[in-house]
């Protein structure tokens, strides 16, 4: 299928002053910003004006650290971030087309309060919530709760047994919280809202339903405080680096990020999507899978290495990531990201390096060459997220149980 045919998606992640732990040292970074609304807003604002399909907003329970195993005592780099729901709320009456997809660490919190806050937000927005789901098994912010403890990781135990038990166990734990969410969102359905001034009937009661989740990480009656959102479903997402997280991509999301390094690794990460989705039995459901970039981008290649090179020395070290670090030109970017997409991936969200530089690179040299190339749209077609992403406004399963039973009592 030609380019023209099947448009790539675009995200951007946003991160402080950039991905590069020395981006807020550069000149036009804006530090004294970095906890102000205005700033979020004009990341936003600018990634809207590419076209791009959402932004998603990074967040932790724990300051930044250069250390997987805990904090690193370092002063030289941001630390410190705003909430990302909160963020994404303040910025969505400022936007008009484009996603908004706060991080939720779904290890320490609920899924009742988190399904309600994307509700919220899917209404502030007219319909462009979506949330990104990421675990977590760090000590340090699991002592911010109190509630359970876990043992010190380092990165050198990732394959040991006792490790991938319990990274298993978070990740079945998130399938989990990810359900309660949906679950939480189609317990009102669509038109429980009355509303008659006249019968003074505002709500059909009937028309909330119970979720009565019993699992073993939640125990949630439910129904939820907040009316079914716009979209229906909000769009779920998740970071995946291994088969673990590849399946709960499967079984309980709308778009998984993978950090492949080639297009012979995307295939394959890819290729073990679609056979967990084949196996939880979403096989006919769109499941898209994002690569993510890292991205230093300037007219010249030499110039974006050059950059590199240079926050590389102000940070100390050479820039490390889960994902690939790409530094060259917008047009050498969408080869690759024409290449990859050859392999299986259906859209891509890219890192800016440094918001205040690489965020307009995306949107005013990546995204006109992808156009003049007819792999990237030249306006919004669609008012949600759902809809940009070409996923369909789910139906209310509590709805159609009703319907069904309806039927048959009357059979």
């Amino acid at each position: 299928m030609s380019a023209s045919l099947n448009p790539l998606n675009l995200a951007v992640a946003l991160d402080g002053a950039g991905w590069h732990p020395a981006a807020w040292r550069e000149p036009e970074a804006r530090p004294q910003d970095l906890f102000g609304a205005r700033y979020w807003a004009d990341a936003v604002i600018e990634a809207e004006r590419g076209l791009l399909d959402f932004v998603t907003f990074e967040d932790s329970l724990a300051p930044q650290s250069s250390d997987h195993t805990g904090p690193d005592g370092r002063t030289d780099q941001v630390r410190g971030r705003l909430d990302a729901v909160l963020i994404a709320a303040r910025v969505a009456p400022l936007t008009r087309h484009i996603g908004l997809v706060p991080t939720v660490v779904a290890t320490h919190t609920e899924p009742f309060h988190l399904s309600k806050a994307i509700a919220t937000l899917d209404y502030v927005s007219s319909g462009r919530a979506g949330l990104r789901v990421q675990v977590s098994a760090q000590p340090q912010q699991a002592a911010h709760f109190g509630r359970r403890t876990f043992p010190p990781f380092r990165v050198e135990e990732s394959g040991l047994p006792q490790t991938q038990e319990l990274v298993t166990e978070l990740f079945d734990e998130a399938a989990d919280y990810v359900e309660v969410v949906r679950r939480l969102w189609d317990s009102w359905e669509d038109d429980a809202e009355i509303r008659d001034v006249a019968t003074g009937r505002f709500i059909d009661r009937d028309k909330l339903h119970y979720i009565d989740f019993q699992g073993r990480h939640f125990s949630v009656k439910g129904p939820s405080i907040t009316p079914r959102p716009p979209q229906g479903q909000p769009v779920v997402s998740v970071l995946a680096h291994a088969t673990v997280p590849h399946r709960l991509v499967a079984r309980a999301t709308d778009i998984g990020y993978v950090t492949p390094r080639d297009a012979d690794q995307a295939r394959s990460i890819v290729a073990e999507i679609r056979s967990e989705q084949e196996t939880a039995g979403r096989g006919a459901e769109t499941v898209h899978v994002f690569g993510d970039l890292v991205v230093f981008l300037d007219q010249e290649r030499s110039t974006a290495e050059a950059r590199r090179d240079r926050l590389d020395a102000l940070a100390g070290e050479s820039a490390a990531s889960d994902a690939e670090v790409f530094a060259g030109t917008p047009s050498q970017l969408a080869d690759l990201l024409l290449e990859w997409r050859r392999a299986g991936l259906t859209g891509f969200r890219l890192r800016p390096a440094t918001i205040g530089h690489d965020l307009r690179a995306i949107t005013r040299g990546l995204v006109p060459e992808l156009q003049a190339r007819g792999a990237f749209r030249r306006s919004y077609g669609a008012g949600t997220l759902r809809g940009l992403l070409g996923l369909p406004r789910p139906a209310n399963r509590y709805a159609a149980a009703t319907s069904t039973s309806t039927s048959t009592a009357s059979a």
